[in-house]
């Protein structure tokens, strides 16, 4: 029995939304503990941890997607 190309791809970006979600509720979590820790006038880490996370989760999906030819 030969599998559908169409589950494959519903499996690769549902896994992909997991890792997302879960991926910046933590970086949320560690920026707040790290805030609170250094005691910033700011939220800086509760900013800058989860937009590092996301250009790291754009690069990703761009090297994966990229055709070679």
């Amino acid at each position: 029995m030969k599998k559908n190309n169409n589950d494959d791809l519903l499996w690769k970006y549902a896994s992909l939304g997991t890792q997302i979600i879960v991926g910046l509720c933590l970086m949320l979590y560690i920026g707040n503990k790290i805030d609170s820790w250094i005691k910033f006038n700011s939220p800086l880490a509760i900013w800058i941890l989860p937009l590092l996370f996301i250009v790291a989760i754009i690069i990703k999906v761009i090297s994966e997607t990229n055709t070679k030819k």
